[in-house]
């Protein structure tokens, strides 16, 4: 597909109470409904994501056609890397490439809506924190909502562990997809475990800073800042066949059994596709 940056869309501030509904993080006016505010990030912020995803990780994208071009969907993914980057390259493959040139809304943990970098970036790239409520509006609003299952425990997971998947917590994404009826889309995506190799945890450190885990990498802490550059390894992202759930399926939304099933199907599904991506490849840093 044509590599297009998307056209500017018309923010607008936010109607009443839109911001204590869906709890949005701090943004600057104007924005729209959900804390986006597009004009800036297309000038500031797209600039810096482009150079990331076409010079630093070089990613390479398959199956955007099984990204719906309008409507509500759940992008799904399996999350890696000591500092994930595997949220804004699938925001930036979808933005780029597809021809509806999308803007994935991602749902953030709290924690990582309360470190000082990361706080201040969040908002800007129209991301939302993580809870139930903030996804059903968003997908009641019809947009496209990423979420990583993993959540800490895959970002955290030790080099030796790469590529294996862990449990999906308890379920939600999934039960807000039954809820709303939103199509979900299995992602799978290569590349984002070996940008800092985590060798171990220095949990003390960790506690001290109020953070989940405290990384240690062959780079980090022991260059500085310096190491806490990612390594420009080669990204490749799939989109799978999306799962569209049956109306009859919405009355099962909270049944424990429906929805602990149906994410174990996404967790599978996005596990072989991660695999075969890995086994495809010829290296970490290169085609």
């Amino acid at each position: 597909m044509p590599g297009m940056t998307a056209s500017k869309a018309r923010a607008t501030r936010p109607r009443g109470g839109a911001r204590g509904r869906l709890r949005a993080l701090g943004h600057p006016a104007p924005v729209d409904d959900f804390g986006l505010d597009r004009e800036f990030f297309e000038s500031t912020l797209e600039p810096l994501l482009e150079f990331l995803y076409s010079r630093w990780f070089r990613v390479e994208v398959s199956g955007l056609e099984n990204v719906p071009s309008s409507g509500r969907a759940l992008i799904v993914a399996n999350h890696s890397g000591a500092i994930p980057f595997d949220a804004p390259m699938i925001l930036q493959a979808i933005r780029k490439h597809h021809p509806a040139h999308r803007h994935v809304r991602y749902l953030v943990l709290k924690w990582l809506c309360a470190t000082p970098f990361a706080a201040e970036l969040i908002p800007k790239l129209g991301f939302v924190l993580a809870c139930r409520e903030n996804a059903r509006k968003l997908l009641e609003a019809d947009q496209l909502v990423g979420v990583f299952p993993e959540g800490a425990k895959g970002t955290a997971k030790l080099y030796r562990d790469r590529y294996k998947l862990v449990r999906f917590g308890r379920g939600g994404f999934a039960e807000v997809a039954l809820e709303t009826q939103a199509p979900i889309v299995p992602t799978a995506v290569v590349g984002g475990e070996e940008t800092y190799p985590v060798l171990a945890h220095a949990q003390p450190i960790a506690r001290l800073l109020g953070l989940p885990y405290f990384p240690l990498t062959p780079l980090f802490p022991w260059l500085g800042l310096l190491g806490a550059l990612p390594l420009p390894t080669k990204f490749r992202i799939h989109f799978g066949k999306p799962l569209h759930l049956k109306e009859a399926a919405r009355s099962r939304s909270h049944d424990y059994t429906t929805v602990q099933a149906l994410g174990e199907l996404v967790r599978t599904r996005i596990q072989r596709e991660v695999q075969k991506l890995v086994a495809a490849r010829t290296g970490v840093f290169w085609s």
